[in-house]
């Protein structure tokens, strides 16, 4: 059991680090709350820390019996899942500068706050879109399409898989709490070089969800 829960927290880790990218993100939250207290800003934090659990645990743990609910098997919802992880992660890594400019975007609002009111922007739009966004959620969601069968294994998967999205949130909040030193450190070169090594990670995590579809198919194709 064990082993099977470590196995899934080094499946989803990586694939949720590469698609959230917190020391890129932690840049951009650096900037649009640049004009706010750092007590402030370490508060914003933790907020969206919070709130990214939610969305991230809320996906993985849900988000199977959502699409099944509508008669979607699980090989389908596998391949289908891989796909679209594949396809984001080749997205960032054909074009990490959209993708960094795009979420600036989404965040902007934040930089006009008032200071008394910054905590309204928590869940919108610095956790969604801007942090935990759609892909993020796809990549939850296939993740979770990963599950094994058996009961037991299944607890043991979703038990490594979660302890992963507390430790992607607790690297969110430490992330972004530590914003303007991270920024200084790492620098625009530093941030697309970052961004590229997690997005090439995601790609291969991608294919192997699809794999972990296609394969079973495959043979019972050929079986039959």
């Amino acid at each position: 059991m064990f082993g099977q829960a470590l196995a899934a927290f080094l499946l989803a880790f990586p694939a949720l680090f590469s698609i959230v990218n917190p020391p890129g993100g932690a840049i951009i939250f650096n900037e649009v709350t640049s004009g706010h207290s750092h007590a402030q800003r370490v508060s914003l934090a933790r907020t969206v820390a919070l709130y990214s659990t939610i969305v991230m645990l809320g996906a993985l743990l849900l988000g199977t019996y959502v699409l099944s609910f509508f008669g979607i098997s699980l090989d389908a919802l596998r391949i289908a899942g891989g796909l679209v992880v594949s396809v984001r992660a080749y997205e960032m890594l054909s074009a990490p500068d959209d993708t960094a400019a795009r979420k600036q975007n989404e965040a902007r609002p934040v930089e006009a706050a008032p200071m008394g009111n910054l905590g309204g922007y928590a869940f919108f739009p610095l956790t969604l879109p801007f942090t935990t966004g759609p892909g993020t959620i796809a990549v939850a969601i296939s993740l979770g399409t990963a599950r094994p069968d058996q009961l037991e294994a299944a607890g043991a998967f979703y038990a490594g898989a979660a302890l992963a999205v507390l430790a992607m949130a607790a690297i969110i909040w430490a992330s972004y709490a530590m914003a303007d030193r991270l920024a200084a450190f790492l620098g625009d070169t530093g941030r697309v070089v970052a961004s590229r090594l997690a997005a090439f990670l995601l790609l291969g995590i991608g294919v192997q969800i699809a794999l972990n579809g296609i394969i079973p198919v495959l043979h019972r194709a050929l079986g039959s």
